[in-house]
């Protein structure tokens, strides 16, 4: 249902023929059918507008019976006036029609008068023309008089009659003399003012100065007097502006005592509202509009500054480098503070202000003989009062743009806030990124680790702290940019240092258990294999923050979503900050983007979505490279064991395997082959390793990201947990297996994880069997022949007991075991696609 305002609402309801009706056809869609949950939203939907055009209807009403009641106890005193006054006018027409004769004449004679008032106003307006015309002949002599004799009102009363008439002499030759008469006049009062005028600033005479005022307004010079006063006033704060030097801004400067900018600025807003709250007593008793003149003063002032304020913030950075977004955020909130003070100040000189009423600069109107009654109705004067005290303010607040030529010198590094704070992160997180471990191996990598974690999530913490305190949440998409690329930085110097070195210190080895004192493992596989396993740990630990920080981000968004929309309802833009016009400023800047607005809408959506998904994406990258890791110990005596596999000359022994001729030229009968010693060995490695996670099996680092375990696959993965599921509670000990973002943690028992690290494994060793080992076999005898097939069956029995399907194995069995005429048959039918095809008739020679 689409949102409609209430008194749409009401206009539906009145327009239907009943409630039901109205229901129906409100929550029907056209092709009527509508999911449950759907028609459930609807239904809410349309509660809720219902309850909000009830309430709008009530106080509607409530209004209409207050102005009715208060309005009837008039009714009968207006109709009583407009009678006597209908009676009234009818007895005065009456008595003037019996006054007047009939006759022809009376119409002609009425036209005669009309013409005649006529002349009479137009030759009146033509002698003021001509008399101020004629003023200009004595204009220069009468103007230089009254300044010699210094009174400066009447010179300044003369040259604003002389003005009236300049608009008469537009289009003539006298136009221009006469415009330069007046600017030259104009010029020597004002000259000849000046140095009384710069006196009674100076020594505070407000008297003399709105005397002043008046004289320059008379010859339309305010802004003139203004910039006096205005110049009068800031001389100290621009004077201690330019000669300060400061250490963060100028570089190549003599050795004077300096202090930095954030300090000086807090001084300066100091002197500046002192200098304010002295001018809320003056200002006022000089000007008839104070409010629009503080606000000019203040404006003035910074514009005037050299070097100017943005210059000064942007300096910052070629001197102190990123951290100088730290100080240019004390210094906002500097300001910020001051903009409070000065517009408590604007509030209180509003009520200093000289009443002002436009009537009593005009004639005022002819009086009544009757007194006219003020019995005024009540709600007439309050909406009257209301509707112009509203319209008085919208208009100051339009050009009172202090505030906003305040914080303009902020609002370029707040539109750049995501690039600075990518910077800052970058540098501040650099120590974090600082591999030690490949400097000093005896370091506890799996601690520092966590240690580096701790640093990097509480800076993450700060620069979010930043964000909404510098823009108000304005800059949250370059927020979220700069800690995705940051955090995701760090956990990636992570992993191609990991990645280049991983091995555990040389000099304190682990020692294996009792029971697996048997496994090809050395001291120092033992000991990677313990390093890896509290890596895993720790980058769980990492994980585990970064979903406690998406946690506060996302309480951040949702409360700056919040503030939005209850901005939207109140039928305005969210405008934060110290003033209106601050706030204003970021509602209009490019902040104000569609993407900040799906990103607050992301964050309230449910299921919660990933913030930081590059972050993830990185983890799960160390993730899968320890595993690796972990794997390749895991199985590197199997790979040794594998490496001679393809070289041994059994493959190319003659004869037929299932007939062998004893030296007394017997023949003897063989029904089946051992596998080789190498096969041997890697099915007792395979073997073993369950024994080893027994060992493991209380250490949650196993089920840590098992999706991105190598060679496991999704589906894999979504039956153990099924499985679990299916379970009774009376597993004992579960334990947790992160993925990368699950949507609930999912709990395995320490045998699922087992199951998938040893399907893992065992599909890692047949890929490297069928892709690294098999291929290299060079040919292959029909003894060599059955005797890799029964190595492949009897492997293949050993890695179904590990719950391990692999097909190219299957493949790898089924081609060996052809015969020569079966493979020359199959090699026509299949050869162009099957690359293991093809790499037995290679050994076999059917090609």
């Amino acid at each position: 249902m689409a949102s409609t305002s209430a008194s749409a609402l009401v206009q539906e309801l009145d327009d239907a023929p009943d409630v039901l009706t109205w229901l129906n056809d409100t929550l029907t869609p056209q092709d009527n059918h509508v999911p449950l949950a759907s028609l459930d939203s609807l239904l809410a939907d349309l509660l809720t507008a219902t309850d909000l055009s009830a309430v709008t209807t009530s106080a509607a009403l409530e209004r209409t019976v207050d102005e009715v009641s208060r309005s009837a106890p008039r009714l009968t005193y207006d109709l009583h006036f407009m009678r006597d006054g209908a009676l009234s006018l009818h007895s005065a027409l009456a008595t003037v029609t019996a006054r007047i004769p009939a006759g022809t004449g009376t119409s002609a004679a009425l036209d005669r008068l009309q013409i005649l008032d006529t002349a009479k106003q137009r030759m009146e307006a033509v002698r003021d023309v001509l008399r101020e015309a004629e003023s200009w002949s004595s204009l220069e002599a009468e103007v230089t008089a009254l300044l010699a004799e210094r009174a400066y009102d009447k010179a300044a009363e003369r040259l604003s009659e002389a003005s009236r008439s300049m608009p008469v002499f537009v289009g003539t030759p006298e136009y221009e003399p006469r415009r330069a008469l007046m600017v030259s006049l104009q010029n020597q009062l004002e000259a000849a003012l000046s140095s009384a005028l710069v006196g009674a600033i100076n020594s505070g005479d407000t008297a003399l100065c709105r005397n002043f005022y008046g004289i320059f307004a008379n010859i339309q010079r305010e802004s003139e007097f203004r910039n006096y006063y205005f110049g009068s006033r800031r001389a100290a704060l621009v004077a201690s502006w330019q000669s300060e030097v400061l250490e963060d801004t100028e570089l190549s400067m003599p050795a004077v005592p300096r202090q930095t900018f954030s300090g000086f600025w807090a001084t300066f807003c100091a002197s500046f509202l002192a200098v304010l709250d002295a001018e809320r007593m003056s200002i006022p008793a000089i000007f008839p509009d104070p409010q629009i003149t503080l606000s000019t003063f203040i404006t003035s002032t910074l514009s005037i500054l050299q070097p100017s304020c943005p210059q000064r913030l942007a300096s910052l950075f070629n001197t102190t480098g990123s951290s100088a977004l730290k100080d240019i955020i004390a210094i906002y909130k500097t300001t910020e503070e001051f903009a409070a003070s000065a517009d408590k100040i604007m509030e209180k000189i509003q009520f200093s202000a000289i009443p002002t009423d436009s009537t009593l600069d005009g004639p005022l109107p002819p009086k009544h003989t009757r007194r006219r009654s003020m019995r005024m109705s009540m709600s007439w004067r309050s909406n009257s009062a209301t509707n112009f005290s509203r319209a008085q303010q919208s208009t100051l607040n339009d050009v009172l743009d202090w505030d906003q030529t305040l914080f303009q010198a902020f609002l370029d590094f707040q539109v750049e806030y995501g690039t600075l704070e990518r910077r800052l992160l970058s540098d501040e997180l650099s120590f974090a990124s600082t591999l030690t471990p490949n400097k000093n191996p005896s370091t506890d990598r799996a601690r520092l680790l966590r240690e580096r974690a701790v640093d990097v999530f509480s800076a993450a913490e700060e620069s979010l702290v930043r964000c909404v305190s510098f823009t108000y949440g304005y800059a949250a998409p370059g927020l979220m940019s700069a800690l995705d690329l940051s955090l995701a930085s760090f956990v990636d110097s992570w992993t191609q240092s990991l990645t280049a070195n991983l091995s555990a210190p040389s000099g304190a080895p682990a020692e294996s258990e009792d029971d697996l004192a048997d496994l090809d493992y050395s001291p120092q596989d033992w000991s990677n294999i313990q390093l890896v396993l509290h890596l895993l740990a720790s980058t769980r630990a990492v994980l585990d923050r970064l979903g406690t920080f998406e946690g506060k981000l996302r309480a951040a968004l949702v409360q700056i979503a919040t503030a939005f929309r209850l901005a939207q309802h109140e039928g305005g833009v969210y405008t934060p900050g110290a003033t209106k016009g601050a706030g204003s400023l970021l509602a209009q800047s490019p902040l104000n983007s569609a993407a900040l607005h799906i990103l607050l809408s992301s964050a309230e959506s449910q299921p919660p979505v990933p913030l930081l998904t590059t972050t993830r994406t990185s983890i799960a990258s160390l993730a899968r490279t320890l595993q690796s890791s972990l794997q390749h110990t895991l199985l590197a005596p199997l790979h040794a064991h594998l490496s001679s596999y393809a070289s041994l000359a059994l493959w190319a022994v003659p004869g037929d395997p299932k007939s062998m001729r004893t030296t007394g030229d017997l023949h003897v009968p063989v029904f089946s082959l051992s596998p080789s010693d190498i096969v041997q060995r890697v099915a007792e490695g395979l073997l073993n390793l369950p024994r080893l996670f027994e060992v493991y099996a209380d250490d949650d680092a196993l089920g840590f990201s098992l999706n991105t375990l190598p060679n496991v696959d999704e589906a894999y993965l979504s039956g153990l947990s099924e499985h679990m599921h299916a379970q009774s509670p009376e597993l004992g000990h579960n334990r947790r297996a992160s993925f990368v973002l699950p949507s609930k943690p999912v709990v395995l028992s320490p045998e699922a994880v087992t199951a998938a690290w040893l399907s893992s494994l065992g599909h890692s060793i047949l890929s490297h069997l069928t892709s690294s080992v098999l291929p290299k076999i060079r040919t292959l005898s029909v003894a060599g022949a059955a005797q890799l097939s029964s190595d492949l069956g009897y492997l293949s029995n050993i890695v179904r007991a590990l719950n391990v399907e692999y097909e190219e194995l299957d493949r790898w069995k089924e081609y060996v075991g052809m015969n020569d005429e079966e493979g020359s048959r199959v090699v026509g039918e299949k050869l162009p696609g099957d690359q293991v095809l093809v790499l037995v008739a290679k050994m076999r020679g059917w090609t």
